[in-house]
């Protein structure tokens, strides 16, 4: 029997299939993980989640695992073979912004302990229930203190999007077999 899903979770793509039913929405507490989303997110800019989903594996090959101190020491030479690198989005200033997002990253992790601390803090460690959004004031807020830090590619419906991936916020739709109403206000 098919389970009903959100509506953009494609059918026809088990890799999108697997990502809904398994990964997206669940909450993550993995500073690696998540450094690896961040990043992931960043690059679809623009470009659906299907597209990134589909590249992934070859983003965590080019990207060296998503090691984060590896990925801090690219040098000008390693940039050039993202660039190079058909496996992958190929866009110079995204390619870059992770390299940069990366070093910040980790000034974060020496800052708050985590990042995981960081990311949590905005909700008191709670996780958001809403849906048909595409961004909020939290989003907002986080957008706007990351871009302070000097990210990019982090505006508020890139990090929305990334909140929602990493299950700070939760918005399956209504009909979804993983919807979760509120249950802080019951």
């Amino acid at each position: 029997m098919e389970k009903n899903r959100c509506t953009w979770a494609n059918p026809h793509n088990p890799l999108y299939v697997q990502y809904h039913d398994e990964e997206w929405g669940v909450p993550v507490h993995d500073d690696a993980r998540l450094f690896e989303m961040l990043i992931l997110e960043s690059f679809q800019a623009g470009l659906s989640w299907e597209c990134v989903l589909n590249k992934r594996e070859a983003f965590r090959r080019a990207f060296d695992g998503f090691d984060l101190d590896t990925v801090c020491a690219y040098d000008e030479a390693k940039l050039q073979a993202l660039q190079a690198d058909a496996g992958i989005i190929r866009n110079r200033l995204k390619i870059r912004a992770a390299v940069r997002n990366a070093i910040i990253f980790r000034s974060m992790q020496q800052e708050w302990g985590s990042f995981d601390r960081y990311l949590w803090h905005w909700t008191g460690g709670q996780v958001v229930y809403e849906t048909g959004k595409s961004s909020s004031p939290l989003s907002d807020a986080i957008a706007k203190d990351l871009k302070k830090r000097g990210m990019t590619f982090v505006g508020t419906v890139i990090i929305y999007a990334y909140l929602q991936a990493v299950g700070v916020i939760s918005s399956h739709e209504p009909g979804c077999f993983l919807y979760q109403e509120d249950r802080t206000c019951i």
